[in-house]
């Protein structure tokens, strides 16, 4: 049996929010936007601040699973930035999907919250970003989301 590659932790970003903006059912589903206000992030080799600016884009499925596609950057304490692409999924229970939407907290392990994350930067210190393949798992709070991003070695 093949064994998975290994995965190496670079951060956590913690990234706040504003109410979403319910546009409500469209032909692909009920489409949201939640607006992101800023947040930190820090890991070993990097460290900095969530410019606010950037946005959320979701739909909701007719299955209640939310596909997720954040656009935003990211600035480091060293003053580079960081453009950041994050797809993702979210999907639980009807009942803990209805509290996460109301603000209510809900144990990480009672939902499904993964990403799939693309990062653009011209610091060339910071090329390996590009270069990588990183993944996330994430928890929705009632003002910001956490994200831990892992790179696959």
């Amino acid at each position: 049996m093949p064994t998975a590659p290994p995965l190496e932790f670079i951060m956590e970003a913690r990234v706040t929010i504003a109410p979403a903006l319910d546009i409500g059912v469209t032909p692909h589903g009920e489409r949201r936007i939640i607006p992101i206000t800023g947040g930190t992030f820090g890991g070993p080799a990097l460290r900095g601040r969530v410019i606010p600016g950037g946005a959320d884009w979701q739909i909701i499925r007719p299955d209640h699973a939310a596909e997720l596609e954040a656009r935003y950057t990211l600035e480091t304490e060293s003053g580079a930035l960081i453009y950041v692409l994050n797809r993702g999924i979210r999907h639980g229970s009807q009942e803990v999907l209805r509290k996460l939407r109301e603000g209510i907290a809900v144990d990480k392990s009672e939902y499904y919250f993964r990403t799939s994350a693309v990062f653009e930067t011209a610091a060339p210190e910071l090329q390996w970003l590009t270069r990588s393949v990183i993944i996330g798992e994430a928890e929705r709070f009632a003002d910001h989301v956490a994200i831990r991003f892992w790179r696959v070695e």
